[in-house]
Parts: C-alpha cells; sequence; structure tokens
C-alpha cells in the first residue's frame, strides 16, 4: 500500500480521503516528516516548525562556500508497505473506488516549499500527517518543477520557483552566487529497518539532503554554484550531485542519523 502525501505549505490544512467513502483512516498513526542538511549531524535535537536563519560553510582547503539559504520544492511523497499493495499510481486510482476499506487512504496538501535548515544539528521538523498503522519498507518523494499550466496559484505565491525546483543563494569565496536548476525526480529509498507506524506513537521520517556535497568536482574540490545554472558548465554534475546527496531513514529521535 501507498501512503501519498501532497504539500503545500508548512501550515496546511490536510484533506484526508479514504478510497471507499472520502472519510479519513480510522485508528491513523502520526508520521512527522523532518529535514536535515549535513552528512552527519550532531547528536543534538532540533526544535519543530521553520528553522531559525543561520548559514552552513563548506571548505575544501582552497575554497569556501557558504549557503545561506536553500528552498526546495516537493511535490508527491508515497509510504509504501512491505507488501506492496497499491505498487502504481493506477492501481491506487483503481482501489479508491473500488476497495470497500482503507488499503488506500490518500492526503492531499499540494507542491511544498521547503526551507531546508542551515546551521541546525539533529533534524527540523516540516510536518506531521496521519498515516495508517502498518510496517513500511519504501519511500518515495518528487522534487517538483513548478509549473504555470499545473501550478499558477503556487508560482503566483512564490515567483521565483517558476520552472524551477531548488534556489540556493550564498557566496562563494566571499562573492554572492544564486543557484536554480529545474532537477524534476522522483526519488526512491528503501527503509531498512522498515517504519513501524502504530496508532500509540509517533515516528518521524527524516530527509537528509547533504548539500555539502552538490558543488564537488569527481575530485571533491567545491566549485562555483554559479557554474551549476542553466547552461553552465557544471549544471549536469551538480544535479547529479542532488540526486544522489538525498537519503531518508527513520529517525525518532531527531538526530539527523538513521536509528
Amino acid at each position: 500500500m501507498r501512503q501519498s502525501l501532497f504539500a503545500l505549505g508548512i501550515i496546511a490544512p490536510l484533506a484526508v480521503t479514504a478510497c471507499s467513502d472520502g472519510s479519513g483512516p480510522s485508528n491513523a498513526g502520526q508520521v512527522t516528516l523532518s529535514l536535515s542538511t549535513r552528512a552527519g549531524a550532531l547528536a543534538s535535537v532540533a526544535g519543530d516548525g521553520p528553522a531559525l536563519a543561520a548559514n552552513e560553510t563548506y571548505n575544501d582547503g582552497t575554497n569556501t562556500l557558504v549557503f545561506t539559504r536553500v528552498q526546495m520544492v516537493f511535490r508527491e511523497i508515497e509510504l509504501e508497505t512491505a507488501d506492496g499493495q497499491c505498487s502504481d499510481d493506477s492501481d491506487h486510482r483503481s482501489n479508491r473506488s473500488n476497495d470497500d476499506d482503507e488499503s488506500c487512504p490518500e492526503i492531499e496538501f499540494g507542491p511544498y516549499l521547503a526551507d531546508l535548515p542551515l546551521g541546525e544539528n539533529g533534524a527540523q521538523r516540516a510536518l506531521s500527517v496521519p498515516v495508517p498503522p502498518g510496517t513500511y519498507s519504501e519511500f518515495e518523494f518528487d522534487v517538483h518543477k513548478p509549473s504555470r499550466s499545473d501550478d499558477a496559484a503556487f508560482i503566483a505565491a512564490n515567483p521565483d520557483f517558476d520552472e524551477v525546483s531548488i534556489r540556493a543563494e550564498g557566496t562563494y569565496n566571499g562573492q554572492p552566487f544564486t543557484f536554480t536548476t529545474d532537477l524534476e525526480e522522483e526519488i526512491e529509498q528503501d527503509l531498512v529497518p522498515p517504519l513501524v507506524v502504530d496508532s500509540t506513537a509517533t515516528a518521524n521520517l527524516t530527509i537528509n539532503l547533504d548539500i555539502g556535497s552538490w558543488f564537488r568536482g569527481t575530485n571533491g574540490q567545491l566549485f562555483n554554484p554559479a557554474s551549476a545554472n542553466k547552461g553552465g558548465p557544471n549544471e549536469s554534475r551538480a544535479k547529479t550531485n542532488i540526486q544522489n546527496s538525498i537519503e531518508a531513514f527513520e529517525d525518532d529521535d531527531r538526530d539527523g542519523e538513521d536509528d
């Protein structure tokens, strides 16, 4: 079974539906989704809600990269149970009309612009959603490039994200940069061990993005993020690095490390 999640904002009403009658899942557990931006966070739990303004600095011995803000647009987020029911979107839509139980509940809350936590130890909670009890072995989400045809209201509210999925600001060797990308990718992560959700406790799932790896060449040296903008010589390299930088895992103490 896949639990579908769509995000509209940090604080957004959730539309919870079941396959058969439009009601929310009964006896649901709670799963918080948290964000982290370090390869190995220190064992210090971060707070709830949006992170306070901070910087993240990386140095390769020659070059210094400072992030002052990193934003990413998410769209479809799914959890799949170990039995693999509703294993694709067509099955999911079919089950919504044909099932008599709550085997395919859906929670919708549509493109989600996240400010990634910088200068924070641990993982910063983004949102909390009801999820049916079960054991979930796979997590999927989309890095989403908003378009005017599909996301007009979102772009009107966030004009910097017209055909842009990720935006980063900061300095490289003291010079300001703005990086944007139209990367659009479905990220799939096996959850090992699986995420266990029950109705008596809240589980936390952390999405970790190692932003320190985004603007590095094959030799590990930093490069100017401006050179990775559309048409730039490092555009492809940065996209590959971003894809490889993302992982998800259960992290109930929200220290930014796999439990």
